[in-house]
């Protein structure tokens, strides 16, 4: 969430950040209600400033047995229309705020302006492309070949766009699992979560997917007297992980804080229904390892460098070609200030896949969530700035590993780094 007094004091920069990223906010709206709240808000404390001055008259005529009788009355009429104030303050901060969920934030200056993917900017390549002397084939017909990946039984049991892993498959989707949590534990110093697969309405507000992004979300439960304790499949670890720390303030001395955790992750993605939707390009239910950084303003940057590096290590441990690219304007998530997204080669396809998304939100979600620190002791809590990437989501790392690791008999090598977690298994097929 923006600042409010930022937003009053911006209007025309964040009028042109809708404008670039392409959404719509009531910001006329926002700015009436906003100084009708202001009002409200300074003739109040007047009128409480003044009942004080009273109270304390009406006390010294009692003690000097004085009549107060029509003071007090006039006092109880003005009490009244405080009360009668507040509430007015009140149900016009729960329709600012109604707005301000809506509102984007602001991207980080270097963030390029783009009307599309296509003004996504290519910050680096690494790895070569891999060649072949025989016809590459697709991820799908690899995966029903060798019987790791059942497509038509998942859809059974579940719709269209989920799938079950069996057999060797299921290995290799828990060897990736180990792996990467292992990589980023041992050697990147992060400290492993293990959270719910549920959240709250306020925990998915708190990260920026609702209430924007409702749609795509699966809802679980629902309390139409109580929608606070609406439940959500989490769409990413980084809704639980992030909100560990909601409503608190943490010790400058403990951060940053560094968190991994792999969860499943449940998207509806409605807006991206029939857009490659063959094989595990697109699924509604995936695996995924995250990790989530709490920082202080200085150091967000620089975390957010460390925090790619850390992701661009899952790749090349395992020998797949990537490039990372910087989101433009339009690209850029709802809650993300700056976001570079890691693309890995899938040769039969002959296209780079999205296996992770880097982003700095600096202090968007922890306003949202109230995560502030304090710079020193005894001084003002400050908003701290959130991190996180994913390291990596799975499905497209699979199709990575099957389209390049392939052999001509059909069979798929396992890179080295994943074959003690594969019990020695050097092969699949």
């Amino acid at each position: 969430m923006l600042d409010l007094k930022y937003i009053r004091e911006n209007i025309d920069a964040i009028r042109q950040m809708l404008k670039h990223r392409k959404t719509e906010a009531d910001l006329d709206r926002l700015i009436e209600l906003d100084s009708q709240w202001r009002d409200n808000l300074t003739h109040t404390q007047t009128l409480q400033a003044h009942q004080n001055e009273v109270s304390q008259q009406i006390a010294e005529r009692k003690k000097a047995k004085e009549d107060a009788t029509e003071t007090i009355a006039e006092m109880r009429k003005l009490s009244q229309e405080i009360k009668e104030r507040t509430a007015e303050a009140t149900e016009l901060r729960v329709e600012i705020d109604s707005i301000l969920l809506m509102i984007p934030n602001m991207p980080e200056e270097t963030t390029p302006v783009g009307t599309s993917e296509d003004d996504n900017t290519e910050i680096k390549t690494w790895g070569d492309k891999p060649s072949y002397d025989f016809e590459l084939k697709p991820h799908w017909e690899i995966a029903e070949q060798l019987d790791i990946v059942d497509f038509q039984r998942g859809a059974k049991v579940a719709g269209s766009n989920f799938v079950v892993f069996k057999g060797l498959g299921a290995r290799l989707e828990r060897a990736l699992i180990q792996f990467m949590l292992d990589l980023h534990t041992t050697e990147h110093g992060y400290t492993e979560i293990s959270p719910p697969f549920l959240a709250n309405r306020p925990t998915m507000t708190g990260t920026g997917q609702i209430p924007k992004m409702e749609s795509d979300m699966y809802r679980c439960d629902r309390d139409e007297e109580n929608p606070e304790t609406d439940l959500f499949l989490i769409p990413t670890a980084e809704v639980p992980v992030t909100n560990l720390f909601a409503d608190e303030i943490l010790p400058v001395d403990e951060l940053p804080i560094y968190y991994t955790a792999y969860t499943p992750c449940f998207r509806r993605e409605a807006g991206a229904y029939g857009k490659d939707t063959r094989g595990l390009q697109r699924i509604h239910q995936f695996d995924k390892v995250e990790m989530v950084k709490f920082t202080t303003p200085e150091a967000s940057y620089s975390e957010h460098e460390s925090l790619l590096e850390n992701a661009e290590s899952v790749l090349q441990a395992l020998g797949l070609p990537y490039r990372v690219v910087q989101h433009c304007t339009v690209e850029l998530s709802f809650a993300a200030a700056k976001c570079y997204d890691i693309e890995v080669w899938a040769p039969a396809g002959e296209k780079f896949l999205e296996v992770s998304s880097c982003s700095n939100f600096e202090d968007f979600q922890a306003r949202r969530a109230n995560i502030r620190y304090r710079p020193e002791a005894g001084s003002k809590p400050e908003f701290i700035h959130t991190l996180n990437a994913s390291g990596t989501a799975l499905p497209r790392v699979v199709i990575a590993l099957l389209e390049t690791y392939q052999n001509p008999d059909g069979t798929v090598r396992v890179p080295a780094v994943l074959q003690p977690y594969m019990g020695g298994l050097k092969q699949i097929g």
